[in-house]
């Protein structure tokens, strides 16, 4: 195996994936993220800074790589995530859980589900029988692929983008792009 880290993304972006801003965007990121993560909640701000500031230029896919050693309740709240997006209502459950980072117990993402005024019939079901395990698990396996190995983890362009020293990396890397 090689020692060196991958640093392209091994799953091309599609149509499967979470997608927010135009399909026609110059510049696609893609977010490895963790909805248990202090460090994923505090670049959310600036990741939606990005795309209202390049509103036409920019989109934002975001697939889930939870840390469950670290994390106890980030693979539930992938899960709940998807849920919600098969009824057409991701994003919103997305910030809504960002916005309740310690807040993340099965009980408290019905409650979401329920503020969302989903079918919370199918969201119950789509829970219990973990109807969505599969997507998550495939997300981490990309993201492993792909050298993820902490969250957030951002690629621009199919690029790995290092953060590590602050977001302004992702806004640079992001004016970077579009200047090409």
């Amino acid at each position: 195996m090689n020692q060196y880290q991958p640093i392209e993304l091994a799953v091309p972006v599609s149509g499967v994936d979470h997608l927010l801003g135009p399909a026609h965007a110059t510049v696609t990121i893609v977010e490895y993220g963790d909805f248990e993560c202090p460090n994923c909640k505090q670049a959310a701000p600036t990741v939606k800074l990005l795309l209202s500031r390049f509103a036409d230029r920019v989109r934002l896919v975001y697939r889930h790589f939870p840390l469950e050693e670290v994390h106890p309740h980030a693979l539930l709240a992938a899960q709940a995530a998807e849920a919600a997006g098969g009824q057409g209502k991701f994003w919103p459950m997305h910030d809504l859980m960002f916005d309740n980072q310690q807040h993340l117990k099965l009980r408290q993402l019905r409650g979401y589900a329920e503020k969302l005024k989903l079918d919370l019939e199918r969201y119950d079901a789509e829970m219990r029988d973990e109807l969505y395990l599969q997507r998550v698990r495939e997300h981490v396996e990309g993201g492993s692929q792909s050298g993820v190995r902490a969250t957030p983890t951002f690629f621009i362009n199919g690029q790995i983008q290092d953060v590590s020293f602050g977001l302004h990396a992702l806004v640079d890397g992001v004016e970077a792009a579009l200047r090409k």
